[in-house]
């Protein structure tokens, strides 16, 4: 350890601030453009936007606001029981009760403090203790007293930019991912929702954007139907008439263990994307038992307890995971349209989402069946349409695992760096080599 290294408090190194709610009954506070983080949002550890919203009205109000840069941890909810997430925050933000806002003490460089924390989750986690109906806890005075082994402020913006600019790396997987979602999602509302091409012909234009041949799949007129006009020989169906689903493996309480074959859970289904780093695992006895529930790159699964209707796809992964219980896998049909593109982009509609939350039970946590799941009803394209689409869109999937691999791979080398730096048993400089 360098001797210019001082031991000082996380709580010294920064001013710690207390977040609220605004009035839930005054919609004129929650009708603004200022994220609200809550744990649900606490996904990233660069966290651009909330799910929720306030305005101006609500600062002041029960609304807590805090620039960019500053550091958010969650101090309390049941998520604490297997992760700790902070998160820096990219723009103003607002946040709730749960969450503590730390901003940067004037010889504590403010990334440096989010690394330190970052490094440090396995202690935070054995830190937390329980507030009553499962809820988690970290006592705030309790997380003010570890110790941290502070570097010169040179030496903390050297080690944050480093690590920084492997997050960079992550953070322009991330947007590029976002863009090629929203690329494939835009032409399926404009192929099936809005049927652009098919308006197009009716009104003597040729459709935007695409080639003679795609063109000329589509009809130039619409059918009545019992959810409105849809192009001619197309119909009305069900999710389940064109595609198959499974549920996953009854693993035993007992099963589990520290490593081995990893199990896609509940906590593992993310938006767009599964989250490896969120899984159980099992002995390889065990997941020889489950073989048949083994899954592959590219799968396509969907959350059937807590967050509901949530559909992600499974990343390449050199050890592939087993699917648990409660979470069903969507079965591609085998014959010529088995890439799922189309019915990606139809499950990560609201209207999907809303509607297996509509046909969810429970009063401690939302549960969805498969059956109703299978029920969503949907206009299906001819044929040789849905091929042309998948044909558009498959490589956009494509590459967001591609993407989301890598990224994975960077935060892997960060979290190895980490450690390292943030002792002094590494310098900034051969960490840049390395990376």
């Amino acid at each position: 350890m360098a001797g210019d290294w001082e031991e000082t408090t996380l709580g010294e190194c920064a001013v710690w601030l207390s977040g609220g709610t605004p009035f839930k009954g005054n919609e004129a506070f929650w009708s603004g453009p200022i994220p609200w983080v809550s744990a649900k949002d606490m996904k990233s550890f660069r966290l651009h936007d909330a799910e929720d919203h306030i305005s101006p009205l609500a600062v002041g109000n029960g609304g807590k606001l805090v620039p960019a840069g500053t550091i958010l941890l969650l101090v309390r909810g049941m998520t604490l029981h297997n992760d700790v997430p902070i998160c820096m925050i990219t723009r103003e933000m607002a946040f709730n009760q749960d969450i503590k806002a730390l901003q940067p003490a004037k010889n504590v460089d403010g990334a440096f403090l989010a690394y330190w924390l970052l490094a440090n989750k396995p202690e935070l986690l054995a830190s937390v203790d329980h507030a009553g109906h499962g809820t988690g806890r970290l006592v705030t005075d309790t997380l003010k007293e570890k110790q941290v082994l502070l570097p010169p402020l040179a030496k903390q913006k050297a080690i944050a930019a480093v690590l920084g600019a492997l997050d960079d790396k992550i953070e322009l997987n991330r947007r590029m991912n976002a863009t090629l979602e929203a690329m494939a999602r835009a032409l399926f509302q404009s192929w099936f929702v809005d049927f652009d091409p098919v308006r197009a012909k009716l009104d003597g234009r040729e459709p935007t954007g695409l080639d003679p041949e795609t063109a000329a799949l589509f009809s130039e007129s619409f059918q009545d139907s019992e959810v409105g006009h849809i192009p001619s020989g197309w119909k009305i169906t069900t999710l389940g008439a064109c595609i198959g689903f499974r549920s996953g493996f009854s693993f035993k309480s007992q099963d589990w263990q520290e490593s081995g074959v990893p199990v896609v859970k509940i906590g593992s289904v993310k938006p767009g994307i599964i989250d490896l780093s969120q899984v159980s695992y099992v002995s390889e006895e065990i997941a020889q038992l489950a073989a048949r529930y083994r899954l592959s790159t590219g799968d396509m699964l969907i959350g059937m307890t807590g967050y509901v209707g949530e559909v992600g796809l499974v990343p390449p992964s050199n050890n592939p995971p087993l699917l648990n219980q409660r979470v069903g896998k969507f079965v591609m049909p085998k014959a010529g349209t088995e890439s799922l593109a189309f019915w990606y982009c139809t499950t990560r509609q609201p209207e999907f989402r809303a509607f297996v939350e509509a046909r969810s039970h429970g009063t401690a946590q939302a549960n969805v069946s498969g059956e109703a799941i299978m029920e969503f009803p949907l206009v299906a394209p001819a044929p040789e349409i849905l091929v042309a689409f998948n044909r558009e869109c498959q490589p956009m999937l494509d590459r967001i695992l591609s993407n989301h691999a890598e990224s994975r791979t960077l935060a892997i080398l960060r979290d190895t760096l980490l450690p390292k730096l943030l002792r002094g048993e590494m310098s900034s400089a051969l960490a840049v080599d390395l990376a």
